[in-house]
């Protein structure tokens, strides 16, 4: 890839090298550990291929990708990832059928799971297992599914990752989990393992990807020239994929992510500390406590509550922030302050938390209407003339010479506003399907205590930087 790597800022390089010598201390893996790993790789795949044999499971191949491969995994977090590969002609349904049937066939105690497609989650030998179905195509440029890229992937990393990189590729996961900012699923929103793995081949290491990223800009262009990935108007980084210069690798990951990320970057270049790799934990806001600030803070927060539907993550939390920005655009359109909103997921429950400015609107309401002289002005001024229309001032004439009338607001709080409104808002397909059962919006002196309301009322009252927190 293009581009010289930055050279790191020399003044805090000795303070930098100790701290992350500490860090690859406590997060490496031990020689024992990689050499069994090593050989229950290779069992598991020869395993997979005699189950199939077996069962005339019609298996194109079968391969262990990912950190477990690579050995850029944390100590004691992983997963081994087992992909099991048909061929490009096979059906979807037969895909996930002799998929599962051979996972069933490999895995100790499996349970499915669900992404774009079913998969198992099981042991092997001790160690866990994910057994994923996809499709040995040729070209990664045209997958079938979202893993068939996936052994192009461990081609390329394995021929451009060198040893020495290991270890920094372990840093800069530590280093992103510790902010909050690791995993590309939907609830996070941060940097894939994957991702991780290439920007550490592109500077080198994490101090070089930390000094070119405290400068960076967000949305910031990192694609190799000739590359057109496709991105959405609100990406945050274009990093084209190696194999297929048409994916941008980082779609997942947000603005506010990368954020995080590059002002943490200037931090730790300019104080480094083992804080930076293992953050002190810092316990969420109490129920109490947040009902405090709010008194302090002189505003208001309304919590809405609705069913969960059996959606998996990456479905479900995008169409939640999708209700939460509706939501609060909603209380902005009502004539509300809007000063913050937050959404959790409970197991059986969603609850979005908005913060105004005040609990209640002016009884007043000014109602706008059309310049003197078009034809339809004669109608709104026949319509708010009317003796039981609730005038309380008008028709007038506003200073741009507009008319005008100021009427009474029939309702003024914000929750049975906001009640009134949810219907008729774009909260997802699936959520509009299980608020049918039931939406209620109640102000938080009303709600009860749970581990979902606290993180909901932290991440709306308690917004700080990490390194920030007292």
């Amino acid at each position: 890839m293009p581009g010289s790597p930055p050279t790191p800022d020399p003044s805090r390089a000795a303070e930098r090298a100790a701290v992350e010598r500490e860090v690859s201390r406590r997060i490496a893996p031990d020689a024992g550990l990689l050499g069994r790993l090593a050989d229950v790789r290779e069992r598991l795949v020869r395993r997979a291929s005699t189950e199939a044999n077996h069962r005339a499971i019609p298996l194109r191949r079968a391969l262990v990708a990912g950190s477990a491969a690579r050995g850029t995994f944390l100590h004691e977090r992983f997963d081994i990832d087992l992909f099991l590969l048909f061929p490009p002609d096979l059906s979807r349904e037969r895909l996930e059928s002799d998929g599962l049937r051979l996972a069933e066939a490999i895995l100790e105690a499996p349970e499915k799971h669900y992404a774009e497609h079913p998969y198992l989650r099981g042991r092997f030998e001790g160690f866990t297992v994910e057994a994923v179905p996809g499709y040995a195509v040729e070209d990664p440029s045209r997958p079938q599914t979202a893993v068939d890229r996936t052994p192009f992937h461990q081609e390329y990393l394995s021929a451009h990752l060198a040893p020495g990189q290991v270890e920094e590729v372990r840093l800069a996961k530590q280093f992103l989990r510790a902010l909050g900012v690791y995993g590309s699923e939907a609830k996070t929103a941060g940097f894939s393992g994957y991702l991780v793995e290439l920007l550490i081949v592109r500077f080198g290491g994490l101090d070089a990807w930390l000094t070119a990223a405290q400068n960076w800009r967000i949305p910031v262009h990192l694609a190799s020239p000739g590359s057109r990935p496709a991105v959405p108007d609100d990406v945050a980084l274009i990093f084209d994929d190696p194999v297929d210069p048409h994916r941008n690798v980082a779609t997942a990951l947000s603005a506010e992510s990368l954020g995080r990320f590059i002002l943490a970057a200037r931090e730790y270049l300019r104080k480094p500390t083992l804080a930076a790799f293992f953050p002190e934990p810092i316990p969420p806001l109490s129920l109490s406590a947040a009902k405090e600030r709010v008194r302090a803070r002189g505003t208001h927060v309304a919590v809405a509550r609705l069913a969960r539907p059996a959606l998996v993550d990456d479905i479900l939390y995008p169409q939640l922030r999708k209700a939460e920005r509706s939501l609060g655009a909603e209380a902005e359109r009502l004539g509300f302050e809007v000063l913050g909103t937050s959404s959790a997921a409970g197991t059986s429950d969603l609850w979005i938390a908005i913060e105004t400015g005040a609990a209640e609107l002016p009884r007043v309401r000014v109602q706008p209407g059309p310049p003197p002289g078009l034809t339809h002005s004669d109608a709104f001024l026949e319509k708010w003339s009317a003796p039981s229309v609730g005038v309380l001032q008008g028709p007038y004439l506003r200073p741009d010479g507009k008319l005008a009338v100021d009427v009474v607001r029939e309702e003024t709080r914000l929750e049975p506003l906001l009640l009134a409104a949810a219907p008729h808002l774009a909260i997802g397909r699936d959520l509009r399907e299980t608020s049918k059962s039931g939406v209620s919006v109640r102000p938080l002196e009303t709600v009860e205590e749970s581990p979902e309301i606290a993180g909901l009322l932290d991440r709306l009252l308690n917004k700080r930087l990490p390194w920030s927190q007292a």
